[in-house]
């Protein structure tokens, strides 16, 4: 695929390689922009299962081992 698609890009051997790195950045662009983010609320990766500490419980002391 890759090659076939090198081939059909128009230009010395200089502008397909520019050419291909643009159309490389272009899908991480659409990937990055659109794709993962609409996937990421389908993902389980993001569920946390850590609770946070509330200022009060950090100043007793709470959540830390005792010796």
């Amino acid at each position: 695929m890759y090659a076939w698609l090198f081939r059909h890009l128009p230009g010395p051997l200089a502008v397909q390689i520019l050419l291909s790195l643009l159309i490389l950045a272009g899908i991480v662009f659409v990937l990055m922009q659109f794709v993962f983010p609409w996937l990421s609320q389908y993902s389980p990766l993001n569920d946390s299962t850590l609770e946070t500490m509330t200022s009060s419980a950090c100043g007793r002391g709470e959540g830390t081992p005792h010796e």
